[in-house]
Formats: C-alpha cells, sequence, structure tokens
C-alpha cells in the first residue's frame, strides 16, 4: 500500500463512510422477532446503493452462536427468533474506498453486559489509534476490557487494514494480546477495529454452510474450464472484481443450480474463495461492534463511520 493518501481518497472513504452510519442506524430498527433476514439485507443494500454506495460484502446478519459470514440465501426464509443477539455487519465502498462497520442489537435485556463490554472496547481501542502505535496494543485493550466483564474477546477473529477494493489488506488487527503481530498503525491507511466478545470458550469454526464467495482471477485456468463457468465467473466478476458477493444477487440471471455448481468448480480450481459461517466452538453467544478509522497523512484521526 502506498504511504501516502489523496485527499480524494479521503473524501471517498468519508463518504462511504456516513453511508455506512446511515444504514446500520436505520437497520436497528428492522431487527425484530419475526423479521425475514431476507428484508433486512435487501433494505440494506438498496438502501446503500440509493444513498450513492456500493456494498462492498453482502450485509452480514448473525444471531447468537453465529459470528460472522452468514447472509440470506435465494428463498431464505430464516426469521429473527425472540430474544435473539443479532450483529448487523455491513460494508459500503465509493469508487473501491471501503467502510467497514457492525452493530449488535440484542432482544434480551440479559445480553446487556456481554455487548456494554464490547462496545466499550471498541471506543477505548479508537482512543488508542494512531500512527506509531502497536496493532498488538489495540488487542490487549479490548482483550483486558472484555475479560473485565467476566467474558472473553474472540481470539481467532480480528479487525484489518483497508485498501481500494481490499476488504482484508494485509494487516491483522487482534482482539488479544499477540505478541506474534509486530506490526504498527500508519499514517496514510485506513484500518477496520471490530471487537467481538463471548460468553462461550472465545474461538470460532468453519461450519459447512458457504453464503459468501469472492473471485481470484487467473485467465489461464479459467479457460480451461467450461463455458458455462466461465459465464459465471464473467458476469460476476465485471460488477464485483474481488469483492465478496452473495449468490442471491445473480438469481435473476443464473438459476440458482447453475450458480452453486459453478462457484463449486471455481473452489476447486482456485478461482474463488468461499467463506464459510463461522460459529462460537462452544456455541457461546456473540457480540461484535466495528468502526472504520483514516490516518491521514499528517496523523489525523477520522472515524469515517461515525455518525455527526
Amino acid at each position: 500500500m502506498r504511504s501516502l493518501i489523496s485527499d480524494n481518497e479521503i473524501e471517498n472513504y468519508v463518504k462511504a463512510g456516513r453511508i455506512a452510519c446511515r444504514v446500520i442506524k436505520e437497520v436497528e430498527n428492522l431487527v425484530k422477532p419475526g423479521t425475514k433476514l431476507l428484508e433486512i439485507a435487501e433494505y440494506v443494500e438498496n438502501r446503500i446503493c440509493a444513498l450513492g454506495g456500493k456494498p462492498a460484502f453482502p450485509v452480514n446478519i448473525s444471531i447468537n452462536s453465529v459470528a460472522a459470514h452468514y447472509t440470506p440465501v435465494p428463498g431464505d426464509e430464516s426469521v429473527i427468533p425472540s430474544g435473539a443477539v443479532v450483529k448487523i455487519d455491513i460494508g459500503v465502498h465509493v469508487d473501491g474506498y471501503i467502510a467497514d462497520t457492525a452493530t449488535t442489537i440484542a432482544l434480551d435485556e440479559g445480553y446487556r453486559l456481554l455487548c456494554e463490554a464490547a462496545r466499550l472496547a471498541l471506543e477505548k481501542a479508537l482512543e488508542v489509534v494512531g500512527p506509531g502505535v502497536k496493532l498488538s496494543e489495540v488487542g490487549y485493550i479490548v482483550e483486558q476490557i472484555v475479560k473485565s466483564y467476566g467474558f472473553r474477546p474472540i481470539y481467532n477473529l480480528s479487525g484489518h487494514n483497508l485498501d481500494r477494493y481490499l476488504i482484508h489488506a494485509g494487516e491483522v488487527i487482534p482482539n488479544h494480546r499477540d505478541r506474534l503481530v509486530l506490526g504498527s498503525f500508519k499514517s496514510g491507511r485506513a484500518y477496520a477495529i471490530e471487537p467481538f466478545a463471548t460468553n462461550g470458550r472465545g474461538y470460532v469454526r468453519e461450519e459447512n454452510a458457504v453464503t459468501i464467495y469472492a473471485l481470484k482471477p487467473n485467465p489461464k485456468k479459467l479457460s480451461k474450464l467450461s463455458q458455462e463457468v466461465r459465464e459465471v465467473f464473467e458476469y460476476v466478476y465485471e460488477d464485483r472484481k474481488t469483492l465478496p458477493f452473495a449468490l442471491r444477487w445473480y438469481a435473476k440471471r443464473f438459476s440458482i443450480e447453475k450458480l452453486r455448481s459453478a462457484m463449486n468448480v471455481l473452489v476447486d480450481n482456485g478461482l474463488a474463495l468461499a467463506y464459510p459461517v463461522l460459529v462460537e466452538i462452544d456455541k457461546g453467544v456473540v457480540v461484535q461492534y466495528e468502526h472504520t478509522v483514516i490516518l491521514t497523512n499528517k496523523g489525523e484521526k477520522i472515524i469515517s463511520t461515525l455518525c455527526q
């Protein structure tokens, strides 16, 4: 990544952040028992577009012990259960510049302290972010605060830096004091800080279910595949490049059977990534909060996803 960030790039990051903040505030009112997840997802993604952005990834709607990577599938009949703890994780991009933000809506007052722990961890982590600060220092703060409430962070989930059209741009911002993470925050970069907390063991595992994919272009490999698979790849790549997507976005263009078959072939041939649904290993309830921070060339801090 370049060490300098232009005024135009900052403007796009900030615009994406304003859209993300507005949409995530609006969607909180939709999270009620009996509401279809598909209805929430369509509202979020359509609203992002109406406000002048594009989804950076399919909205994640993760309930209770599900920590991440669930987005509704075509024809999804799932609804918000009574007393659920619901994580809404949305990404917005403007010309490839991404704002990533998440909130938790607990429909059971019994999870108030769990939410408070993660929310405070994010608030305190954001206070220390700045050029030269160790990435692991944020993890230390998150871990200390979450543990002080009697809970655990999710040790194998982390924040990350962002780049144009890249949600995970190579750097890891741990949610605990990981001494193996040696990097530090740098001017001219954007970062997503996202504490996860749980009343479980503090680790997630991959389920067999996959609802989100991303493409990995390789023309030589692609040329060896069937015309049907190439057709799906080329259509989706034109729209998404390497950004994640949901199969439901293309269900009007292709049958769901064709999409699933093509994605299986593409994953098997290293031309696509599958993002399995992540679940807390002990089925503990998981909460999540997230903001995006831009550090300007002068080291000034802009939290793009805070509503003004």
